[in-house]
């Protein structure tokens, strides 16, 4: 029977594994998780890649004869088509942002898995688990349940739009799988459910199981869009007086249009040409344009740059 080592590193946690600490590894295969969602870059940099360096050395060290790195198909960053569908053959941190922290960290992450790998230092399978449900999740469907009991549930636009699910015993299954097969050694995985379920789909499952009617209401993306930032303009002026007499300022960028690729997608290019023409540029926002704003603001706040 094969010896197993779960490292669950947290990001919110005070644990950051350093080069310095001294401890053993005596496992056939080492399981390598470095999560968490939200924090400011430098512990991303901390727990998740330094960490991911630091196991692999010592992974190496030990002659462990499989590493297997969870990463995230969040790593595959925003490629955008219409109908797309990724494999394992996409390349990585695809029009990812500067402050994606959590999805720049996979990437570094995986990317010195794979570094590792090919330079031998120690037997390498990735996975990349999708959308997580299941007992004991704390951060989606909690949420969601309450919301459908209340009735205050509404799909965004028309429910059509498909998701990356896959159960936690899946992800559990498939981890097994790429650590015990031989023929995984080398490879990468994607673990998602098999066929297609859409927003609207997996809602009205979840309202099946709570014996409740189906979820008609719709929200159009627009206003859902306008909504949330609706909401973050009244949060920041809240925060900004609450603040003030501590002399912490709190600044709010609000941008125009701005030329991304969901708004060619939306508009089309030659829409967007013509619109850009009667702005008294002469054409719409860019995203570095919306940088030089940041940059103007350096001397009244900082913001951890990754780079």
């Amino acid at each position: 029977m094969r010896n197993f080592l779960l490292l669950a590193v947290f990001v919110f946690t005070t644990f950051t594994l350093s080069a310095q600490d001294q401890f053993r590894i005596d496992y056939d295969v080492v399981t390598l998780y470095a999560d968490g969602d939200w924090g400011p870059w430098e512990r991303f940099v901390a727990v998740t890649i330094r960490g991911t360096a630091n196991m692999l050395e010592a992974a190496q060290k030990a002659g462990v004869q499989r590493f297997l790195h969870v990463s995230s198909i969040s790593a595959y960053g925003h490629p955008d088509g219409e109908g797309m569908v990724i494999d394992e053959t996409a390349p990585l941190g695809v029009g990812l942002y500067k402050w994606s922290y959590y999805s720049r960290a996979k990437v570094q992450a995986e990317t010195l898995a794979w570094d590792a790998h090919r330079k031998g230092d120690v037997p390498v399978t990735v996975v990349k688990p999708s959308w997580l449900y299941g007992p004991r999740d704390r951060a989606s469907m909690p949420r969601l349940i309450r919301a459908i009991r209340a009735g205050k549930a509404k799909l965004l636009g028309d429910g059509t739009n498909r998701l990356n699910l896959t159960h936690a015993a899946n992800e559990a299954e498939g981890c097994i799988l790429a650590a015990t097969a031989d023929k995984a050694l080398g490879q990468s995985y994607n673990l998602s459910n098999d066929g297609v379920i859409t927003q609207g789909e997996y809602t009205n499952a979840i309202a099946k199981c709570l014996g409740l009617p189906p979820v008609t209401k719709k929200v159009p993306y627009s206003v859902a869009y306008n909504a949330a930032k609706s909401g973050l303009d009244h949060m920041a002026r809240t925060i900004a007086a609450e603040l003030a007499r501590h002399r912490i300022n709190v600044n709010v960028i609000q941008p125009g249009w701005i030329e991304t690729p969901g708004e060619h997608k939306t508009f089309g290019a030659e829409a967007i040409r013509e619109a850009g023409s009667q702005l008294p540029w002469g054409r719409i926002g860019q995203p570095e344009d919306i940088g030089r704003v940041f940059a103007g603001f350096q001397k009244y706040l900082y913001l951890p740059t990754p780079p």
